[in-house]
């Protein structure tokens, strides 16, 4: 919620539609009427809607509504889907067997719907072979792929040899 949710005498409508400590609804009440209801009950006046026509105000105990507010925010925030950018690491002499097994990894990351960069690691003067026969080393492992995908940015040069994204299409 952007706002603050008003409560009480912090309310400013002059009619509200009012909703009972039991979810019953008591119709259209002036203030003084939605707040002398609350008060009988014990409760707080909650604003639940303040842009309706007139705003909806609720009977409740106001720790328990931001309890609720706050569960709710919660199951919200974790039902979403994060994205990470997962790296897999192979190097020059990888064995083919290893390279099915990174390639059977980078195939479940693209399935849950994440980035991976595949790193080509190049030790010592392997930096300076021909670009092309380390793009065909990292071609190796797209190849063994079972996941549909796109690559997200090229094989280019990285501090640590050669590196490119690749995410599902």
């Amino acid at each position: 919620m952007s706002n603050r949710t008003r409560i009480n005498q912090e309310i400013r409508a002059q009619e509200l539609r009012v909703i009972g400590a039991e979810g019953e609804n008591l119709g259209v009440l002036s203030f003084a009427q939605a707040l002398a209801a609350a008060e009988e009950a014990g409760l707080d006046l909650i604003e639940v809607s303040p842009n309706a026509v007139p705003p909806v105000a609720k009977i409740m105990d106001f720790g328990k509504y931001q309890y609720v507010e706050n569960k709710k925010a919660s199951q919200t925030k974790s039902n979403a889907h994060r994205t990470e950018t997962k790296n897999i690491q192979i190097k020059i002499g990888t064995g083919e067997h290893d390279l099915e097994l990174k390639a059977k990894k980078v195939s479940e990351f693209l399935t849950e719907g994440h980035r991976v960069k595949v790193d080509l690691f190049l030790p010592g003067r392997a930096k300076y072979l021909n670009p092309d026969f380390l793009k065909g080393r990292v071609e190796r492992i797209l190849q063994l792929l079972t996941v549909e995908y796109k690559i997200a940015d090229e094989p280019k040069k990285s501090p640590k040899g050669m590196s490119l994204i690749i995410e599902r299409k």
